[in-house]
């Protein structure tokens, strides 16, 4: 291995002063959260909050409960929703805030499980939504929206007191309602961003802080909200046929550009014949930059992305996992994702569409954004790659917060260099955290060899690994955090390759580091006032009872590295004690009323960390086995082999998805049987794995969901289709001709290219069904 000269970064930082805007703290003052200009405080200590986006009005009510908490048990502390108009109020004057639409039930319901609350009100909101989430009586009057024609603003107005009807009582310094969005993606208003805000205020509604999207140059009134950015791995407003862009490829750069031109260039673009400007050819803007009066934070990082007819991005677990800690490393010190958990619209035709004068053909219903959480309350495997991240800040975010993020001397040239290490230290000077985020979505980085890094503070230089040691290979893949300098137990960590995980309290602290797939993990510990580390390496065969100890002068620290492999399996929770616990559990995990819960179709297998044994140990649980559901399809299923090619629309960029009437004429239609009926406590799902270009799910005639194919199964909550006994159900799979002008993940594409001729198939059929247990204290 040929030994490269040591990657440096000078980390002798000298921060701005710190402020504290007019905003949570001359104004709306809270009794828990305030701003300062570099980071959020939480109970009078920096913090970095991490929110995910849930729409309630696209979860069944009685399915709240479960999302909240898993979206706690993955680490998020503030659960973002759009407040959306359309939903609400379709008629004039008769806003409805009831079952499934009760605004009021869900943040109350969000406090209890521990979660914080940003509402993102409107008026406009888009959220793939027809008319942007604007009623069709509003987006039909004679007015100009989105502007502060008196007109516009009455009905604004009638919006924003039914709102604030439902939350005003709610708002105040004790409220879980810490944040309140207005409008959406609106870059050249800000006088109108500032009389939303007053017109929120005159409806009841506070908050200590108010947003606005700041990203494609926004305009935004200084002082009235704080920017928040946004950051995706790909996105289903391309064009069909249009390269990966640039604006995509930059967020898995570390940078400290916040802004993003791409994200809904296309409803920004001059339209032609019903079609979108390509992103390509949207009027360049003058670039958004972080206020130095508000910590940077965002508000949009992909949680997934959701599928167009045109256009359908699969973005993996790593390249979201890429992406969010890249803006960590970055100095974002609010982590915001977009969607965390999937939905359903609540009605037919509430979806984005060409129809209707938007730019893409959305789903009717699905809304799963292959999410971390999807629409049918399953966890994908994003869940664990955030999670990971997640319980870093929890444990090490009041260290991290105050931290400026330091780029290296040499960073990548442009979106071709696949050979440069991608890196950043935070550093307040004197310790800090090494990001390292060496992957790009589709196109594969190279191994660097010969690695180290040096890492200049004001007092010394960190040398990882030092020069005694063998030189590292940084493999494609790596996403990783690694300490400098943390001081835990009287001992400091002066370096380690392998990540942070987690902190756990005890007489002796543990400190819980994850291996890197591919990296040897080593630890440099020494002795607060010592001159030099003990430098151990640590197991990496799995067992992860061989616990390092630390004991030096009064110094105690243990140090547990858990391998690679183990990562999707890690979960990190606050148990009723407020010690930290890690557990190895499959099974999707989350704390109820201070009890372990789990959801599974079996006796889950989960262990704990126990620190005081230094040693995993099993977890019993009480609860009830369920067998599968015994699914079949009634007929024979025959495709088509010699379909003939019928265009639905659109153009070749964007090509338009078939009505309901071309499914009830050209897809195969497949009668279903053995679904079952609700049970109490059960929760039944349909996975089908297939292949072909749209499918829908009918029950009783009338349809309930449906799914545009990219080659991932799809996952049915049946309970929430209200399938029950004796309905009709029948899944209808349109096939997909090889000549239709769309775009798919590349192993669909792949897939696609292999078969000959109009493609269509039922492949499997599993009816699972799953219940909750719990721990048995």
């Amino acid at each position: 291995m040929t030994e490269r000269m040591p990657l440096r970064l000078a980390a002798r930082v000298t921060p701005p002063p710190l402020t504290r805007p007019a905003m949570s703290n001359g104004r709306d003052r809270h009794h828990r959260i305030a701003l300062t200009s570099r980071y959020v405080e939480l109970d009078g200590r920096p913090a970095i909050p991490v929110s995910g986006e849930l729409h309630f009005s696209r979860v069944p009510r009685a399915q709240w409960r479960e999302r909240l908490q898993l979206m706690r048990s993955g680490g998020v502390t503030v659960v973002s929703t759009y407040v959306i108009w359309i939903h609400h109020e379709p008629v004039r004057g008769a806003p409805r805030f009831t079952d499934g639409l009760d605004l009021a039930a869900f943040v109350r319901l969000a406090a209890e499980v521990g979660l914080d609350v940003v509402v993102r009100v409107g008026p406009w909101c888009h959220g793939e939504v027809r008319n942007g989430g604007f009623p069709d009586w509003v987006a039909a009057a004679s007015v100009a929206h989105r502007t502060d024609d008196p007109a516009y603003l009455s009905l604004v107005r009638g919006w924003f007191a039914a709102i604030g009807r439902e939350l005003g009582p709610l708002c105040g310094p004790d409220s879980p309602i810490i944040g309140i969005q207005v409008e959406n993606e609106l870059i050249d208003q800000p006088g109108h961003l500032a009389t939303l805000v007053g017109l929120a205020r005159d409806a009841g509604l506070s908050a200590p802080i108010w947003t606005a999207t700041a990203w494609d140059g926004a305009d935004l009134p200084p002082d009235v909200v704080m920017p928040v950015f946004g950051g995706y791995a790909d996105g289903f407003w391309v064009d069909a046929e249009a390269p990966w862009p640039s604006s995509f490829r930059a967020h898995f750069r570390f940078a400290h550009d916040w802004d993003d031109p791409g994200i809904g260039a296309d409803l920004r673009g001059e339209r032609a014949d019903g079609a979108a400007t390509p992103v390509a050819a949207a009027p360049p803007r003058t670039r958004a930059a972080a206020s130095p009066d508000f910590p940077v934070a965002t508000c949009e990082l992909g949680g997934g992305m959701a599928t167009a007819y045109h256009r359908r991005p699969l973005p993996g677990a790593l390249d979201l996992a890429a992406v969010a800690n890249a803006k960590l490393g970055s100095g974002s010190n609010w982590q915001g994702y977009y969607m965390y958990a999937g939905g359903l619209n609540p009605g037919d035709g509430l979806q984005e569409s060409l129809a209707t004068g938007y730019p893409n053909d959305l789903p009717r219903f699905d809304y799963d954004f292959h999410a971390p959480i999807g629409a049918a309350g399953l966890l994908a495997p994003s869940h664990a790659a955030l999670r990971l991240q997640h319980a870093f800040l929890a444990a090490v975010g009041d260290h991290l917060a105050p931290m400026t993020s330091v780029l290296p001397e040499r960073m990548p040239r442009g979106d071709d260099d696949r050979d440069t290490l991608r890196w950043a230290v935070r550093s307040d000077g004197d310790t800090g955290f090494l990001f390292i985020g060496h992957h790009q979505a589709f196109e594969q980085l190279e191994p660097v060899d010969g690695v180290r890094f040096e890492v200049e503070f004001d007092t010394r230089n960190v040398v990882v690994p030092p020069a005694d040691r063998p030189a590292l290979t940084i493999p494609p893949g790596t996403v990783a955090r690694w300490p400098l300098g943390l001081a835990l137990g009287g001992a400091i960590v002066e370096w380690a390759t392998a990540s942070v995980l987690t902190v756990l309290g005890g007489d002796v602290p543990t400190l819980v580091l994850l291996a890197e797939a591919g990296i040897t993990p080593e630890v440099a510990v020494r002795a607060d006032g010592a001159a030099a580390p003990v430098v151990v390496a640590a197991p990496s065969h799995g067992d992860a009872d061989a616990v390092l100890r630390f004991r030096d002068d009064g110094s105690a620290l243990d140090v547990l590295v858990l391998p690679a492999a183990w990562a999707d399996g890690l979960w990190v929770l606050d148990a009723c004690s407020g010690e930290r616990m890690v557990l190895r559990s499959r099974s999707p995990l989350w704390l109820d009323d201070g009890a372990l819960r789990a959801r599974s179709d079996r006796m889950p297998l989960v262990e704990r960390y126990d620190p005081t044994a230094g040693a995993f140990v099993g977890v019993a649980f009480d609860g009830m086995e369920s067998q599968r559901l015994p699914v079949r399809h009634t007929e024979v299923v025959r495709f088509d082999p010699n379909l003939t090619r019928v265009d639905f629309g659109g153009t070749p960029a964007r090509r338009a998805a078939p009505t309901a009437d071309d499914l009830d004429r050209l897809a195969v239609r497949i009668p279903l049987g053995g679904l079952g009926s609700p049970e109490d406590g059960v929760l039944r799902t349909l996975l089908v794995e297939w292949a072909g270009d749209v499918a829908t799910l009918e029950i009783d005639g009338r349809t309930v969901a449906d799914r545009f194919w990219d080659g991932t199964p799809w996952l049915i909550d049946l309970d929430a289709a209200g399938v029950h006994a004796g309905a009709e159900v029948v899944l209808r799979i349109l096939q997909l001709h090889p000549d239709v002008e769309i775009h798919l993940p590349p192993v669909a594409a792949a897939g696609r290219q292999a078969h000959d001729g109009p493609l269509g198939s039922l492949d499997r059929l599993v009816g699972l069904r799953s219940t909750v247990w719990r721990a048995i204290p």
